[in-house]
Formats: C-alpha cells, sequence, structure tokens
C-alpha cells in the first residue's frame, strides 16, 4: 500500500497585473505598508498531500491518504471521494480551519506567499502504525519540519520505505534532520535547485546516494531518474497550453508513485510523472485538471511512442 503525507489546504490564488518591484521603494524598505488591486482571484483545493491524492485517484491508484484537516474538509473530501479515494484516515480537528495558503502573483510570476497551518500543526502527532506496515511506501511529503522528521523518525523505527520529498521544508529542516531523511530514504523527490541544495548542506559523498532513488524534475526540460549509477532522461509532455505550474509537481509524484504500484520500470514511472504533470499544467489551481485513462494512454503513446496500459 501506498500512504500519502503532507498537507491538505485551501489556496486562495490572485493576480495582480504588474510588478511588484514598481511598487517597493528601497530607501522605504523598513516601513513597506502595501496593497495591490488584483484582477483575477480563485480559491482552490490545494496543499502537497491533497494534490498528490488526487492525481492518484486520477490515475485509480490505490492508496490511503493520512493528514490531517479543519472542520471545513467535507467538500474537499466529497471531491476526492468521488475518485475513489480513501479518506477515512484523515483526522479531522472540528475547532480548526484546514491549513490555508494565501499566494499573489504579480506579471513576472514573482509570487507573495502567506501560509496559515491550521489543522496541519497536528500532523506531527499522527501515528503510522495505526495505518502502516513493512512492505508499504510513505511519500513523506512537506508537512513542516515536526511533522515530516516525525515520519521519517517512524518509518526508521518500523523498517517502513519512504520517499522523501523535503522541498518545502528546507528553509526550516536542520542538516543532521535533513541528513538522517536522505540516509534512510529509498526516493527523493526534488527539483534540481532543491536537490543541488540537499548535496551542498549535507556534505554526503556519492557514495552514499549510490544506493537511493533520485527523482529531479527539470520544468519544461523534463525529469531524470537516477538509480544504481544509471540516469533514465525523461522527456517532458507537452501540455495542451500552459495556464499554471502549480501543483505539475505534486501531479509528478503522483504519476511516478502509480507507475510504482503497477511494479512498473523506473523510466516509464517517471514517464507516467511527466504526463501527468502536463495535464495539471492545462488548468488554473492544482486540483482542477481531469484527465481519463484513454486521454492519458494517449498522450503518453505521443509523447513516448510506445503503449502504456495500467
Amino acid at each position: 500500500m501506498i500512504v500519502i503525507t503532507g498537507t491538505i489546504a485551501f489556496d486562495y490564488i490572485m493576480n495582480f497585473p504588474g510588478e511588484f518591484k514598481d511598487h517597493v521603494l528601497p530607501s522605504q524598505s523598513h516601513q513597506i505598508n502595501l496593497s495591490f488591486i488584483v484582477n483575477k482571484f480563485a480559491k482552490r483545493r490545494g496543499g502537497t498531500a491533497g494534490n498528490v491524492s488526487y492525481s492518484m485517484g486520477l490515475l485509480k491508484t490505490p492508496h490511503t491518504l493520512f493528514s490531517v484537516a479543519g472542520s471545513d474538509f467535507e467538500e474537499y473530501r466529497k471531491k476526492l471521494e468521488e475518485l475513489g479515494i480513501d479518506c477515512s484516515k484523515v483526522s479531522i480537528k472540528e475547532v480548526e480551519h484546514s491549513s490555508t495558503g494565501f499566494a499573489m502573483t504579480d506579471a513576472t510570476n514573482n509570487q507573495i506567499w502567506g501560509y496559515f497551518y491550521g489543522a496541519s500543526d497536528h500532523i506531527k502527532d499522527l501515528k503510522l502504525n495505526s495505518i502502516a506496515k513493512r512492505g508499504d511506501l510513505i511519500l513523506v511529503g512537506p508537512s513542516g519540519a515536526e511533522g515530516s522528521m516525525s515520519f521519517i523518525d517512524q518509518c526508521i523505527t518500523q523498517r517502513i520505505e519512504y520517499a522523501f520529498d523535503p522541498g518545502f521544508i528546507l528553509t526550516q529542516v536542520k542538516n543532521e534532520d535533513l541528513a538522517k531523511g536522505v540516509k534512510h530514504a529509498k526516493y527523493i523527490f526534488g527539483n534540481d535547485y532543491e536537490i543541488k541544495l540537499i548535496k551542498d548542506r549535507i556534505k554526503s559523498s556519492e557514495n552514499e546516494w549510490k544506493d537511493k532513488i533520485v527523482v529531479t524534475t527539470l520544468g519544461e526540460k523534463g525529469a531524470t531518474v537516477a538509480a544504481e549509477g544509471r540516469t533514465h532522461k525523461i522527456k517532458a509532455a507537452q501540455p495542451k497550453a500552459l495556464i499554471d505550474p502549480t501543483g505539475a509537481g505534486d501531479a509528478f509524484r503522483a504519476g511516478f508513485l502509480a507507475g510504482l504500484e503497477k511494479v512498473l520500470d523506473l523510466k516509464t514511472c517517471g514517464e507516467m510523472g511527466s504526463t501527468a504533470a502536463s495535464f495539471c499544467l492545462e488548468e488554473y489551481g492544482t486540483q482542477e485538471h481531469i484527465f481519463t485513462k484513454q486521454e492519458f494512454e494517449k498522450r503518453y503513446r505521443q509523447t513516448y511512442g510506445h503503449m502504456l496500459k495500467f
């Protein structure tokens, strides 16, 4: 069984048609007081665990969503359960709100974010032994430094394999904890900048990475999957239109994990990840894309030149 951890959140997304830099006075940076009139606004379901779970649901991949949400989760739950996703292990904090993100993007794709952890503060209290066992695979998604490290410690103690996705906690996690997460992981996910930063911070030797499966996303250049001294280059599947890159990394992880669940080779898993990400890029939001099995297989075939059956 694959267990997906990380945050469940609601995102408030706004677009500012100008550029932030035109409204920041360097001489007054010590007393910034700004407001922006936005021309686009949307409320969207989000959070790393919710995003990965959603795309895995589209891919009809059995898994368990293991996270914490607030009293506002009911509508979110219904959307996931419509895809056959098991939400029974999501803990509900009735007197709190789910995590909430507020994002404003300017005309040059600079972003200002505010993030309220809310119910996600309790992720660190979740116990893996209530749902997982040896032979399962845990995606340790960003859950705050405490939450992510709690899952890692539990996986180590219970000898459960895990995939480590530390990108969003790199500014919070200590070097020694980051090194522990990498040392015991079977899979490591990150973009090229994050993977380089991880290697620079923990000062590990190449030998320490040899037994890892390192999945590096490269945006429009695709991805690489490195394992056992060999690196598979993954061509980027092309979206019909590039609308919003937010959430594409989570969709990639979902596709990759779906391939693992079906016991496919690593290169095919990477190609499934890239194909899933391409659908996410076509919509404004992290869970607005949708595809059928036939549509997914067709895009995969058009990109990689061979059939995929899942």
